[in-house]
């Protein structure tokens, strides 16, 4: 700068003025540049595009539209900031009162393809005739979606999907538990404004980290925009970040024991309500007290260890060496001599890529196996069905977003073990008379196991929670929707949750 200004003052005035109009022309190409004009990465993302649709539900057609599109957002400055992708579907002639439903994933980092073909959008991806293959994936009419019931809007976060920060150094501020809280309410509000909505009740739905971050969304919503959700669907979320990050805590293994029960059930061919009970009630008594007390010796350590081994299909001396708790051995351990299985579903093994190592180092079966096709299909969709053909890729899940995430003031996992919803549940049942809340899982999910959130649940103050907070469990596991039996049962489940009152 002080070199440059050295330089400018040794010019004339006539070469001053020249170079003084070059420097704004500069700076106006760079504003337009920042603001999504002619060139820089919004120049990249195509215009709205809506096209009209019939759904085909079992009470009959639906016509709808569908808004493939972006919502901007700006920084103190007034230049643009960001980018938020979203797909609208909207009944048309819709009834008053229809409900309105705002939905994305987690990761961080997670677009919301996930969800919308694998759960509530009118398309819905398969893969195969054995659930698993994703090299030839086939999109068809979903016919449980939830357009069925409810107004759809899918939400990519900045960084993932086609949403976009105007620079890297922008995107870092969007990167964090109330920064992003804030940018999703924001989109919301501008949403429900830019289409007159503000009298249709609103719903989150978030799945994973999106569970959590719908709690925060929820009160951003209300702090920030003077908007009041009536509801939010958890699905397979982290709500206590420690039970998830403490694998040799007491209290975090006996709440995970029952999805590592479940899954060795499933691979058993013996799943049953009646068996899986019997598990957690080992998991939240003998086995609860005898990993928080000493060690066990003699007879009794015949037979916790035997039980423990019993019932999760790991081997009776691995589980004597880790003493009971098994969080870090189960996936090499559960699916048999030379297999590895998946936390997102402890029942689905495979081939393990390195046997001869004592840790696990595949790449995880079902996150970077099958579901990875959810992008190359949204993508096609979105252009083919959706007429938004955009020229960049569909980023489906941003690992440089989950590497720079800000939990709690800080980056890194550890952080991750303070995060908390809790306190934001509690608070918007209390503040909101009419909210309610539903956690679904899966039970052979291992990663956000279903007893950590049955204790959430089960420790809400009880006038809070009574015929308004509930769970639901279906088989399967992280993404259970993936399974048809279980797609067909949640669906039913949240139209009802949807319809019933607060009080019923």
């Amino acid at each position: 700068m002080i070199a440059s200004l050295a330089v400018l003052l040794t010019l004339s005035v006539p070469v001053l003025a020249q170079q003084q109009r070059g420097g704004d022309e500069n700076r106006e190409r760079a504003r337009q540049t920042e603001q999504g004009g002619s060139g820089g990465i919004f120049g990249l993302i195509p215009a709205d595009s809506t096209t009209e649709h019939v759904f085909k539900a079992p009470s009959g057609d639906l016509p709808y539209t569908a808004t493939a599109g972006t919502l901007d957002l700006f920084g103190q400055d007034g230049n643009r900031s960001a980018k938020i992708f979203y797909t609208a579907y909207i009944a048309k002639n819709r009834t008053p009162g229809r409900p309105l439903t705002f939905a994305f994933n987690g990761g961080p980092g997670a677009a919301s393809a996930y969800l919308h073909l694998g759960l509530v959008g009118p398309k819905i991806l398969e893969f195969g005739a054995t659930g698993d293959n994703g090299t030839t994936p086939r999109l068809k009419d979903n016919p449980e979606s939830w357009l069925a019931f409810t107004d759809l809007v899918l939400i990519d976060p900045v960084g993932t999907g086609w949403s976009r920060a105007a620079s890297n150094d922008a995107a870092g501020s969007y990167y964090g538990v109330r920064q992003d809280a804030d940018s999703l309410s924001k989109a919301i509000a501008l949403y429900v404004q830019k289409n007159n909505r503000l009298d249709a009740p609103k719903y989150l739905l978030g799945e994973s980290y999106g569970g959590f971050r719908a709690a925060k969304v929820a009160v951003s919503l209300k702090n920030s925009q003077g908007m009041l959700a009536s509801g939010i669907v958890m699905l397979s979320p982290l709500v206590e970040g420690r039970f998830l990050a403490n694998s040799e805590d007491p209290l975090s293994a006996a709440l995970q024991f029952p999805s590592l029960a479940a899954a060795e059930l499933e691979r058993r061919n013996q799943f049953t309500p009646e068996k899986l009970a019997e598990a957690e009630r080992f998991a939240i008594g003998d086995y609860l007290t005898g990993l928080a007390g000493p060690s066990p010796a003699g007879q009794a350590a015949e037979a916790f260890y035997g039980r423990v081994s019993e019932l999760t299909g790991i081997p009776r001396d691995v589980v004597a060496r880790t003493r009971g708790f098994v969080g870090d051995v189960y996936a090499k351990q559960m699916g048999g001599t030379g297999k590895v299985v998946s936390p997102y579903d402890a029942s689905y093994s495979v081939p393990d890529a390195y046997p001869e190592d004592a840790v696990t180092r595949n790449d995880d079966p079902i996150l970077e196996g099958y579901t990875r096709a959810y992008g190359a299909a949204f993508a096609a969709y979105a252009r083919n069905e959706l007429g938004f053909a955009s020229e960049m890729t569909y980023s489906l899940l941003n690992e440089e977003v989950n590497r720079r995430w800000e939990w709690n003031g800080s980056r890194g996992g550890d952080s991750r073990s303070l995060a908390s919803a809790s306190t934001d549940i509690r608070d918007l049942l209390s503040v909101i008379p009419s909210f309610k809340l539903m956690i679904a899982h899966g039970y052979s999910d291992a990663l956000t196991p279903y007893g950590a959130s049955r204790y959430v649940i089960d420790h809400l103050p009880p006038d809070l929670a009574a015929g308004r907070a509930g769970l639901k469990v279906y088989r399967g596991g992280h993404m259970f929707y993936t399974r048809p039996d279980s797609r067909r049962s949640f669906a039913a489940d949240v139209r009802t949750f949807y319809e019933a009152r607060p009080t019923d």
